[in-house]
């Protein structure tokens, strides 16, 4: 089978800026060397293959790492560290992903196909069958900021499924409206699988993971804990949030604490800023000297 998505030692960090211009003083080293500043380490050294045609779903509890995942596998976001093989187009679908807020649904359609590179001929041959599947009715005329959070997703859905992308990334998009759109996304999904087409994931619906997905990664704060052959990932998942809801409030707190202080590491980015400054400054050192060799090179 033909390797499609490769991540080799993927690692997502983001800065916790406590103020609002912590970032900017950063840039014009101004911390003097603040020590306090910190990383989030969203995705942690995640490792994994997935090939033509295969299905791969992703679980874990909210705040898990699952949407920065999909983020990256989509492109929208860049990795830290490691490297990302993408043999494909992405595309994305979650709740008004990709979606101006300003912007009409029919006038969402045509940008979002512009950007996908299809042509205006080939955008007005699709537009009936994404109007006909999202089957919103005259909201499509209408700006999406007005629309519920099952409308984005439908609209959402229903062009990205159209474009015909090589690498499906759907990230609890099916979580929000009725059960019957579901159903006929699945069906549609399905369609994409006979075709060859990759597919990842992201729901909370054990049932669905069962069904649709050849095998399943499970996202634990951060780390890849599992993956395996649907089943048995998501029986051990399954388990696992049984145990995790038998809890008290204070004791589910006290276990997401202890996990969450582990994906908080020092910052390295004043270092890295601190380093690249010094450069700077010791270039502008020299700039007088090359400036008069220079001189001397056009007087002689």
């Amino acid at each position: 089978m033909k390797l499609k998505v490769k991540a080799i030692n993927i690692t997502k960090h983001f800065m916790m800026n406590n103020q609002k211009f912590d970032k900017l003083k950063r840039l014009f080293h101004l911390d003097k060397g603040d020590s306090s500043q910190k990383e989030f380490v969203a995705v942690n050294n995640v490792n994994f293959e997935v090939y033509e045609g295969e299905t791969v779903g992703i679980v874990g509890l909210n705040g898990s790492g699952k949407s920065t995942v999909s983020n990256i596998l989509a492109e929208i976001i860049q990795p830290t560290s490691g490297e990302l093989i993408m043999n494909g187009k992405p595309s994305l679908i979650a709740i008004s992903a990709g979606l101006h807020n300003n912007l009409k649904g029919i006038e969402n359609i045509e940008l979002k196909c512009m950007m996908h590179g299809l042509t205006k001929f080939e955008i007005e041959e699709l537009k009936p069958a994404i109007i006909e599947f999202a089957d919103i009715g005259d909201h499509i005329y209408q700006p999406v900021k007005n629309y519920s959070s099952g409308m984005r997703s439908r609209l959402g859905f229903a062009i990205s499924i159209h474009i015909n992308p090589d690498i499906l990334i759907i990230d609890e998009a099916l979580s929000v409206g009725d059960s019957t759109f579901a159903n006929k996304c699945l069906l549609k999904l399905n369609e994409f699988k006979e075709n060859g087409k990759t597919i990842f994931f992201i729901s909370h619906s054990a049932s669905q993971m069962k069904e649709f997905c050849d095998r399943v990664m499970w996202m634990h704060y951060g780390n890849l804990k599992a993956i395996g052959d649907a089943d048995s990932v998501t029986n051990e998942y399954v388990e696992f949030t049984k145990w995790f809801n038998t809890l008290s409030e204070n004791e589910k707190q006290a276990y997401k604490k202890e996990h969450l202080q582990k994906q908080f590491v020092k910052s390295t980015e004043v270092i890295k800023t601190n380093k690249l400054l010094s450069y700077f400054f010791a270039g502008l050192k020299i700039l007088p000297v090359l400036i008069l060799a220079i001189l001397i090179v056009l007087g002689y």
